[in-house]
């Protein structure tokens, strides 16, 4: 399939978008980064490094863009942590179905007595917007306006429902360092290499067999790319985002990035260069009032950018009134999407998404999302206005 009239977003909107953002907030007198080039330019230093004997360890290319601590050598093989500690292990509690009993009973009797065709076709509809063949890579990220808002619990889905319905390698990178949930949310026992280490040893000659050498395998066939071991203070800079996430797009067909909460740096250059991106908000007033703040700031960056978004509105607790039509028409004015996700007990309970305990609504609402975000992230999604199979959603993202 053929690229859309807009081009292709990892080099226009990071040259048209993020350039004058970043000249502003550089300290007057300073010199911008170079952006990565496929061939740079031969130095002293260069030159020096190519008459060294071979290393065991992969060495990176030179990048004029990566940070001076990228191109200091090969870094130490970093040790594997667990994601949890031993001491916590065993409190989790008893899992549960994100349906109660009489629910999952209900959905059996339904079934057997109505017609499914339209349920049927609305699934093949829906399927088939996920699994459109692409011609490179599409990334997009995932970022919501305040921690709390349940950003890595939609990001793990959409993951999750990629690699179960594409054929194409599928990749989750966490791009919020301090402390992220993702690798915990896709299954993950332990961590080894991060973003940092992966953005200083990547180079063009890496197989794929050779690069998800480095990953985490999660559920569905997808791979993982952790952003720290958990540590406090961790901190994922733009160089480094950038070098990630040029140099593995040509490996995954689909990526997901799991991005800080805004106003982070991160977050902003990965809303602005990604093809598309969802913002998760909680299903209350406020959250809505935020978001639309949100979407306003990236309207007045390019009038691409609103027809490119989803926003999820996220019911993390069951007493959640929003009216979801009603803030569905104030949020998607300028072209975004709204779809709601509903309140589910296994997603609220933390710890792994287990596809087989996620309630059948929250599925549904969750291959909607991936759905028409996959439609966004090819430039269609704006034509037709709405997710397919979807209308207005209500408040229980049905």
């Amino acid at each position: 399939m053929a690229q859309s009239a807009h081009g292709d977003w990892q080099h226009t909107v990071l040259g048209e978008l993020s350039g004058a953002a970043e000249r502003a907030a550089r300290p007057a007198g300073t010199e911008p980064h170079p952006e990565p080039s496929a061939h740079p330019e031969p130095s002293g230093a260069a030159e020096q490094e190519a008459r060294q004997p071979p290393s065991a360890e992969p060495v990176p290319p030179q990048r004029a863009s990566a940070p001076a601590a990228h191109r200091a050598g090969p870094p130490p093989t970093p040790v594997s942590v667990p994601v949890v500690a031993p001491q916590l292990a065993g409190t989790e509690g008893r899992t549960r179905h994100g349906d109660t009993l009489a629910r999952r009973a209900g959905l059996v009797l339904r079934r057997l007595v109505t017609a499914a065709a339209k349920d049927t076709a609305t699934a093949t509809e829906t399927a088939q917007a996920i699994q459109q063949p692409i011609t490179t890579g599409r990334q997009m990220a995932v970022t919501s306006i305040r921690g709390g808002a349940g950003k890595s619990t939609v990001a793990a889905l959409l993951a999750l429902t990629f690699a179960h319905y594409r054929t194409d390698p599928v990749l989750a990178v966490e791009a919020d360092p301090a402390l992220g949930t993702l690798p915990r949310r896709l299954g993950a026992t332990e961590v080894r290499w991060s973003c940092g280490d992966l953005a200083r040893i990547v180079d063009p000659s890496l197989q794929i067999t050779d690069v998800t050498g480095y990953l985490l395998p999660f559920a569905g066939g997808g791979w993982l790319l952790p952003g720290s071991q958990g540590s406090v203070g961790v901190q994922l800079d733009v160089d480094t985002y950038r070098v990630v996430m040029t140099s593995l797009r040509r490996y995954f067909g689909t990526t997901l990035v799991d991005c800080e909460t805004l106003p982070a740096e991160v977050a902003r250059t990965a809303l602005t260069t990604t093809q598309a991106r969802v913002l998760v908000s909680p299903a209350t007033v406020e959250g809505v009032a935020a978001t639309r703040t949100v979407l306003d700031w990236l309207g007045g960056l390019h009038r691409s950018m609103l027809p490119t978004t989803v926003v999820v509105l996220n019911r993390t607790s069951p007493d959640m009134t929003l009216d979801a039509a009603a803030a569905a028409e104030h949020l998607e004015a300028g072209g975004a999407r709204v779809l709601a996700l509903p309140y589910d007990r296994h997603l609220a309970a933390g710890g792994e998404v287990r596809t087989g305990l996620v309630g059948q609504a929250t599925r549904e609402a969750a291959a909607r999302v991936a759905a028409t975000l996959m439609d966004r992230a090819m430039s269609r999604g704006a034509r037709t206005g709405r997710a397919p199979g979807q209308g207005t959603p209500g408040a229980d993202g049905r």
